[in-house]
C-alpha cells in the first residue's frame, strides 16, 4: 500500500515564527493522536539555492520572512479523509479566535500520492 501526504508551503514573517511553532506544536499532537503517521513543521534555513527555482523567488518573499515547509503522512487517501475528519471535529482544533501568524491568502496546500518512499 502507498502512503498518501498532505503538504503544505506558508510564507511567514520571521518575527512570527514563534508563534507559529506553537500553533504547529499543537497540530502535531492532534494529528499523531488522531492517526497520522508522521508530521513535520519544517522552517526555511537554506532557500537561495543556484538552481532550479528557489522558493523565495517562488513564493516572492519578503525580506522580512521565510518559509515553513510541512507535511503529514498518512497510510492511504483513505485513511487522510478519516484522520483529517477526527482532528477537525477536536475542540482543540477551534481557531476561530486565533490569530493566524500568516497571510492564509498566501497559504499553499494540496494532497499528493507517495511515488518513491522509504520503509
Amino acid at each position: 500500500m502507498s502512503k498518501y501526504v498532505d503538504g503544505y508551503v506558508i510564507p511567514i514573517k520571521k518575527k512570527n515564527v514563534k508563534a507559529y511553532m506553537k500553533m504547529a506544536t499543537l497540530g502535531c499532537k492532534l494529528w499523531m493522536e488522531h492517526g497520522a503517521l508522521d508530521y513535520y513543521e519544517c522552517i526555511g534555513d537554506d532557500l537561495n539555492v543556484k538552481w532550479g527555482l528557489p522558493f523565495p523567488k517562488m513564493c516572492k518573499l519578503k525580506k522580512d520572512e521565510t518559509l515553513v515547509f510541512a507535511f503529514v503522512v498518512f497510510k492511504s487517501k483513505k485513511h487522510r479523509v478519516s484522520v483529517n475528519a477526527k482532528v477537525h471535529k477536536d475542540p482543540r482544533m477551534n481557531m476561530e479566535e486565533v490569530k493566524m501568524p500568516f497571510d492564509i491568502k498566501r497559504f499553499a496546500m494540496g494532497g499528493f500520492n507517495a511515488l518513491v518512499y522509504a520503509k
